[in-house]
């Protein structure tokens, strides 16, 4: 897919090989120079991944990030790859190198924009994902089972909590690829756009999530993720909590205060 220059997208200095990493406005972009076709350079890009998200939770000015690739096989990282990795020195070593652990660390929105198809590990990127945003072309699967393998980086776990165990284990049970409009009715995928809409779909999602209070996004992210593993009573607390905390904070005074004046607030995240 790549980034269009027309959003005015600027580089940020530290260099990668299997990514890049832009900035404008209040966006980050992390776009995958896919097709990640080998162990080396999955091995890469999960080091690489890891080192650009640390980067990326400190910067105050981010306030949502953006996850796509430069072509439609970034997310597709299928059977054979598995197969690869698996055979590596007869074990799995790559198992600890994670490309979702790093995505599912930073405290700010993800929005996800899937060009082609996810499958394997590039599924389960998309997945440690909070939005995802997909062509009408897209397929989606885990072909795991075919190498006497599981889903190792998520997949078993964040899977059923987006589309319920039953329809988790046709998947990974089966191994079978699902469409984009499937993927939509089950929870997967949250949009699905047209080939040709999807930079401008998920562009106009980012800006309009990134014009909201950047601590009250931190904490909705806060209270609906980390909510999910507690009861509901416990859960109702941390709401309560996450939102009295909000009250100390000045940009609640000035959404307060813009509110009153009928004007658009300016949100400084503090």
């Amino acid at each position: 897919m790549g980034v269009e220059p027309t959003y005015r997208f600027m580089d940020v200095a530290m260099p990668y090989q299997t990514l890049e990493y832009r900035k404008t406005d209040n966006v980050t972009a992390i776009i995958i120079n896919g097709p990640v076709e080998d162990p080396e350079k999955f091995a890469q890009l999960s080091w690489e991944l890891t080192q650009c998200c640390a980067e990326i939770n400190p910067d105050e000015e981010t306030r949502v990030i953006l996850l796509s690739g430069s072509g439609e096989k970034s997310f597709s990282m299928g059977a054979e790859l598995i197969k690869e990795m698996a055979a590596v020195d007869g074990k799995s070593p790559q198992k600890l190198q994670s490309l979702a652990e790093p995505m599912a660390r930073l405290d700010r929105p993800i929005i996800a924009a899937i060009e082609g198809n996810a499958t394997g590990p590039g599924l389960e990127l998309a997945l440690a994902c909070d939005i995802r945003v997909a062509v009408e072309t897209s397929h989606f699967g885990f072909p795991h089972i075919e190498a006497g393998l599981i889903p190792w980086d998520g997949g078993t776990q964040r899977l059923p909590r987006l589309v319920g165990k039953s329809k988790a284990l046709e998947m990974i049970l089966t191994g079978e690829m699902i469409d984009a409009q499937e993927a939509y009715r089950m929870g997967l995928v949250n949009r699905v756009v047209p080939p040709g809409e999807l930079m401008k779909a998920v562009m106009d999602m980012a800006r309009e999530v990134a014009s909201k209070g950047p601590i009250a996004l931190r904490y909705a992210k806060e209270a609906v993720n980390n909510g999910m593993d507690l009861t509901l009573n416990q859960g109702l607390r941390l709401e309560a909590d996450l939102y009295f905390l909000l009250h100390t904070t000045r940009d609640r005074t000035e959404g307060i205060t813009a509110f009153r004046e009928r004007r658009t607030p300016k949100f400084e995240g503090r």
